[in-house]
């Protein structure tokens, strides 16, 4: 895989102040500012979960948090999955999800991956593998879905 990201990931413990702050603001940006949705993002997860951090000439452009098994599913999860409007349209949004895989199973090992999807992003997801595996929910006002990437895993 050709990388247009250089790519770091860290458990929470070892993020800098900096880091952390990058991290949230962009998370505040994407997910309560431009998707206009009032939720709570610091939900407590993210003191359990490593965080991978995309960045282009320095600027963060794509995050993802790599949750373990039994936080938010049985399994290990992917979440608060984005890029930055700043690093839309160079596809680092499949990049973001091959690495975020990659580390995901270097950590946990290879396993099933459940995660709670945007429902316009479901062909998207479906690319890496995930199936669609519940019903249509409203979460803060947007229609996901939950999602499993098996892989031909045996559960």
């Amino acid at each position: 895989m050709n990388q247009k990201l250089q790519w770091d990931i860290k458990s929470f413990d070892v993020l800098s102040n900096q880091e952390l702050y990058e991290l949230l603001r962009l998370r505040n940006e994407v997910f309560i500012v431009e998707q206009n949705c009032i939720f709570p993002d610091l939900d407590g997860k993210d003191q359990n979960c490593y965080h991978l951090l995309g960045r282009e000439n320095g600027i963060l452009m794509a995050y993802s948090r790599i949750v373990p098994p039994g936080i938010s599913y049985e399994y290990a999860s992917i979440g608060r999955i984005l890029v930055s409007p700043l690093g839309r349209g160079k596809q680092f949004g499949i990049e973001l999800m091959d690495i975020s895989i990659l580390k995901l199973e270097e950590i946990y090992g290879k396993s099933v991956i459940r995660i709670g999807a945007q429902l316009y992003l479901k062909k998207f997801y479906e690319s890496f593998g995930f199936v669609q595996s519940g019903e249509i929910y409203d979460e803060d006002g947007i229609d996901h879905i939950e999602m499993t990437r098996t892989n031909n895993i045996v559960e």
